[in-house]
């Protein structure tokens, strides 16, 4: 009879300590679900470009990290990345280096943005990756990575370096305009066959367009033996 009331009181403490387990699990899994699911309401939330600019960050930070160990081993760190570089990569490069006009000249004015902003990007130094993550904690990945409908007033406070960039360049764009000025200097030698400068303008159109084309007869009437 003991050993009938021992049996079942060892029986009532396992099937205790087996819901006590499923109730710990229960709450493990709840916890775990709810984490993946603010876990994947922050990723919804993210703008669509969020990976590209993480990876692009990852890699100018790993860029970085190499160059400066390989300046503290006196070693020239663009030679050792081109060691790492296959021979069919490096012709594939070297083509794509060939394609590539410097100055494809004037085509539109979002393409023309497109170059100055890519060009001052260029110019900006490489940013230390723990400030980089303390400014990105500190306004939220939203507004860090945000896009076209971010709002981001208030959250950002330009350095006095930066200034002083912004209005070297500025300084140095309007130097590079004075030295490719269009305007042509007045030519006293040349006939005058114009009444003002638009009409000069319009005079030169009609040469190059028909100037070939009436070039006797513009002798002739020049000689007075036009008919």
């Amino acid at each position: 009879m003991e050993e009938t009331k021992k049996s079942a009181t060892e029986k009532a403490k396992e099937r205790i300590e087996r819901l006590h387990k499923l109730h710990l699990q229960r709450t493990t899994a709840r916890k775990l679900n709810h984490a993946e699911v603010v876990a994947e309401d922050a990723r919804n939330k993210l703008p669509t470009n969020f990976e590209a600019r993480q990876r692009q960050a990852d890699w100018l930070a790993a860029n970085e990290k190499g160059r400066s160990e390989a300046a503290a081993k006196g070693l020239n760190y663009d030679r050792i990345k081109l060691l790492n570089v296959s021979a069919v990569e490096a012709a594939n490069n070297e083509k794509k280096k060939q394609k590539k006009n410097p100055d494809p000249g004037f085509t539109s004015y979002e393409q023309a943005t497109a170059r100055q902003y890519n060009r001052l990007v260029k110019q900006m130094p490489t940013m230390d990756m723990e400030k980089y993550q303390n400014k990105r904690r500190a306004v939220g990945d939203n507004i860090f990575y945000g896009d076209a409908h971010t709002i981001s007033q208030g959250t950002h406070r330009d350095t006095p370096q930066a200034i002083d960039n912004m209005v070297n360049d500025l300084e140095q764009q309007m130097m590079k305009r004075k030295s490719f000025s269009r305007r042509r200097m007045h030519n006293d030698d040349a006939d005058i066959d114009y009444i003002n400068e638009k009409n000069a303008r319009f005079n030169k159109k009609l040469e190059r367009f028909y100037g070939e084309h009436t070039a006797e007869i513009k002798q002739n009437l020049e000689r007075g033996t036009a008919i």
